[in-house]
């Protein structure tokens, strides 16, 4: 009985990705870049917690609706074909019910936060609520995903100012830049599955150019990572972290050269890097410039 309820738990943990924890990271990244700006390198501690504890909540609740919504997709992918739902050790209903709960956590969260931050907390729940559907209606579901991982950036400069200014909106468009472009790669794994499913993706619609223009779009999100810098006006450790970041993104495109789909998924995963070296570089810009 004892490792039928441990094979049972890890089921819901598979579920959730919580074994993954990938998704957590890039998420997460963005939330402290926001949080570091918008308090100036002094985070008050609640809200850091809330944050931080909501983007793995939210992360995991949109695992669950991700893979509910793709239930009758996955078993026809290789890389999706035993998760818990596709492969019946999680009930549709089991997987509904731990949705809402995790949201309903979420949510019980943010309400310690200001109401200008609830009330951004439901649009991102909306966000991460549709994603999963966008692939069936949209070449662009990677974009639509930018926009639901970057929404705790207005959420953090909201919780931190009780605001959202300009400077937010900007790492907001650099967070939807950067989720289009690991989350292109990513698709690039499976996008021969892809195709026989008719499952939309930014893989499949820029086709032969998709190298040339994540890259495109690697350069714009660098671009405004610099524009971010100067209107915080950070210093060299921050520039230090955006060299470092460029760097990884040059990486990023010899691995995805050949379009193999174990390289392309090391392309994805190298973003986590990517995501740290901005973070480092601002962190320690103001523990010693600021």
């Amino acid at each position: 009985m004892l490792k039928a309820l441990r094979n049972r738990l890890w089921d819901y943990v598979v579920l959730m990705r919580l074994n993954k924890p990938i998704g957590i990271y890039l998420l997460l990244w963005p939330a402290l870049w926001a949080l570091l700006i918008a308090s100036e390198g002094h985070p008050d501690p609640l809200v850091l917690t809330v944050i931080v504890l909501g983007v793995i909540l939210m992360r995991s609740a949109g695992c669950v609706i991700n893979d509910y919504a793709d239930r009758d997709i996955d078993r026809h992918v290789q890389r999706t074909r035993d998760r818990p739902i596709t492969a019946g050790r999680v009930s549709t209903l089991e997987a509904r019910l731990l949705f809402v709960l995790l949201c309903l956590v979420a949510f019980r969260l943010v309400l310690l936060l200001n109401t200008l931050t609830v009330m951004l907390s439901v649009v991102g729940a909306l966000l991460a609520a549709s994603y999963p559907y966008m692939k069936r209606v949209t070449h662009l579901p990677q974009v639509y995903l930018g926009a639901a991982f970057g929404w705790s950036v207005p959420m953090a400069f909201a919780a931190e100012l009780n605001t959202v200014p300009p400077i937010a909106w900007l790492l907001f468009t650099a967070t939807v830049l950067w989720a289009t472009a690991y989350d292109t790669m990513y698709a690039m794994v499976d996008r021969d599955d892809d195709l026989v499913l008719g499952v939309k993706s930014t893989a499949i619609l820029f086709g032969d150019a998709d190298r040339s223009v994540v890259g495109l779009i690697q350069l714009m999100l660098l671009i405004c990572l610099v524009m971010i810098g100067l209107q915080a006006e950070l210093g060299w450790f921050y520039y230090a972290g955006i060299f470092i970041a460029a760097t990884l993104a040059v990486y990023q495109q010899g691995l995805i050269r050949y379009r193999e789909r174990e390289a392309c998924f090391r392309a994805f995963l190298n973003n986590n890097w990517f995501g740290a070296a901005v973070f480092m570089g601002m962190l320690l810009d103001y523990m010693f410039l600021g």
